[in-house]
């Protein structure tokens, strides 16, 4: 079952960032905005230093935040594609509206914490989030405190790196669904080739070359695991088995529509196993929503 669409209509970003106001939400963001050759406000989306000055404003401007930094080197994440898959995952479990009942989990939350952010401030859900990365949970704590959400996010870390779900999810937790945004690179070289054909794009208009990696950033287990995403997913659907009857809904994005095969033909082999596909475009990129369940716990 797939369907096809731009930005979700409950996605405020599906116009063009009003930098000026956003501007006025947070002041440090007037200083990266400059025109374009069509004589437009923009910023320099291959200075990193901009993007998080955007981010830090989307955040304060449309989901309430006081504050919201990153350590040097983590992802800086594009807002509104993330904030379209937790609406669209609202759909998915037929609650569109404010809800603090839903209880969620975020695994590889990041330092970010940008899933939970939206998912609290849009619908009221409640979230776990986790990782492997210490110090991605410390600065995720820090923005949790500094924003009093700890009332409806809580952290926990995953200890076994070539586990997802095994070890976080306890004995009498229950979740209505499960999200990720898994590593899609499959090596350290395949990032580092991914991250050169992004600084060619957005510095292509500049005869000096850009630094590598440097405007969205990402830490290794952020970018690329051993096997990919394939791997990746492929190990949360045979470890979703075991949490079948404590999960509502099973999800993950698939950056790579090469990768969809196997994961999809890995959906039908699971026994009782439901499935959807949601491809999500923005702009000229499109990625993938895939969700599972298993018939035992179907719901309408």
């Amino acid at each position: 079952m797939t369907n096809q669409s731009p930005l979700h209509p409950r996605n405020p970003h599906r116009g063009r960032y009003d930098l000026f106001a956003l501007g006025k939400t947070h002041k440090p963001l007037n200083g990266f905005i400059q025109r374009n050759p069509m004589g437009g406000k923009t910023i320099n989306f291959a200075n990193p230093s901009a993007v998080v000055a955007l981010n830090t404003a989307l955040l304060k401007h449309y989901y309430g935040l006081k504050a919201w930094h990153i350590p040097k080197g983590f992802l800086c994440p594009p807002i509104p594609g993330r904030a379209d898959y937790i609406h669209h995952l609202a759909d998915l479990l037929g609650e569109p509206n404010f809800n603090p009942t839903i209880r969620v989990l975020d695994i590889g939350t990041g330092a970010n914490l940008i899933y939970p952010i939206i998912a609290q401030h849009s619908y009221g859900w409640k979230v776990v989030g986790t990782d492997i990365n210490t110090q991605a949970l410390n600065n995720a704590q820090t923005l949790i405190e500094e924003n009093s959400l700890g009332a409806s996010i809580s952290l926990r870390h995953q200890a076994d790196p070539r586990a997802i779900l095994a070890g976080i999810i306890n004995a009498d937790d229950s979740f209505d669904a499960v999200l990720c945004n898994p590593p899609f690179h499959r090596s350290a070289e395949e990032a580092n080739a991914g991250s050169e054909r992004k600084t060619r794009q957005l510095s292509r208009h500049k005869r000096k070359k850009m630094p590598v990696g440097l405007n969205f950033g990402g830490s290794n287990a952020e970018l690329w695991c051993e096997g990919g995403e394939v791997w990746f997913v492929s190990q949360m659907i045979r470890e979703s088995e075991r949490y079948a009857t404590q999960v509502k809904w099973f999800s993950s994005l698939v950056a790579k529509q090469e990768d969809m095969p196997a994961i999809i033909r890995l959906l039908k082999k699971t026994a009782n196993c439901q499935y959807q596909v949601i491809d999500m475009a923005q702009g000229n990129k499109v990625s993938r929503l895939v969700a599972w369940r298993f018939e035992s716990m179907s719901q309408g």
